[in-house]
């Protein structure tokens, strides 16, 4: 009787991992190419003087995250996919300018950490400090240092913002982290500080400071919807408050009509940075700007 058994061919599994270290050197070559390229931009700002301020450019990494999340998926998770990004970004950023960051750890040292090390990586160095205020400091005594301070509301109500109002003082340039998502690694909604960097920032989002002079709850329920806002009452003067107004571009004078007609009263208004609009990714991993 005929033995009807095959014998399937075991795989050789020595060219598939031939191949994986093919695309390793690959992705090597072309990693020290980018480096090579980043000399050649250091020259040529060298040569053209310079530019000064923070080498964080948001407009431009704005675009390239943007581009990354609309590509189509594969077997890695987006986290690990933004993640290795950031890195390599910020890392290339550190290589032409040395910085540091500095991050306000009032909210958690583990969060911020996270946030840090997950959007710039281990070769830039982490400076911690405890409060707001001692952050903008030091960047403001930098050359081209960047800060992390939390963009929710902090134990005791601080409007730390109020240090970013002079023409000359730190302004937010970001908000981190830009791929929102449910289940994100380092989900800690931060604001990004710089020296001002009117030629590379991006305002798609407009934060301002606002001044109250007489402040009501309900006013933060018709603002609801226009944007995002902390409030923090001013010390002495509990009917008053300092705002931070974060709102689409050309929507400012829309949310303060809200906030007037609401009761409160506007004594006065700082532009204080701007920022990319975030992605929002739904649980279907659609992106919603």
């Amino acid at each position: 009787m005929k033995d009807m058994t095959k014998t399937t061919p075991i795989p050789d599994l020595a060219p598939l991992r031939a191949e994986i270290d093919r695309i390793d050197e690959a992705m090597h070559r072309l990693l020290m190419e980018r480096g090579e390229i980043i000399d050649r931009l250091v020259e040529v700002k060298r040569l053209q003087g310079g530019e000064g301020g923070s080498a964080f450019r948001p407009a431009r990494e704005a675009a390239m995250m943007r581009r990354l999340v609309d590509r189509p998926g594969g077997l890695l998770p987006l986290d690990t996919v933004e993640s290795i990004w950031r890195v390599i970004i910020s890392t290339f950023t550190y290589v032409q300018a040395p910085y540091a960051v500095h991050a306000d750890l009032s909210v958690g040292e583990a969060p911020m950490r996270d946030s840090a090390r997950f959007h710039f990586g281990f070769t830039t160095p982490f400076v911690s400090h405890i409060g707001p205020r001692a952050v903008v400091e030091a960047v403001a005594a930098s050359s081209g240092d960047l800060g992390l301070l939390p963009a929710v509301a902090l134990p005791g109500g601080d409007p730390w913002w109020s240090a970013l109002e002079g023409a000359q003082a730190p302004k937010i340039i970001a908000r981190l982290p830009f791929v929102e998502r449910s289940d994100h690694p380092a989900a800690l909604p931060v604001f990004v500080v710089s020296h001002p960097i009117a030629d590379a920032a991006v305002t798609e989002i407009e934060v301002w400071s606002v001044h109250a002079s007489h402040w009501v709850p309900q006013a933060a329920a018709a603002f609801a919807g226009k944007g995002e806002l902390l409030a923090a009452a001013v010390d002495g003067r509990p009917e008053a408050a300092v705002l931070l107004m974060s709102i689409p571009a050309g929507g400012r004078d829309a949310g303060l009509d809200a906030l007037v007609q609401a009761g409160a009263r506007i004594a006065a208004i700082h532009f204080v940075g701007g920022h990319a609009a975030p992605y929002r990714l739904g649980s279907d991993g659609a992106a919603r700007s």
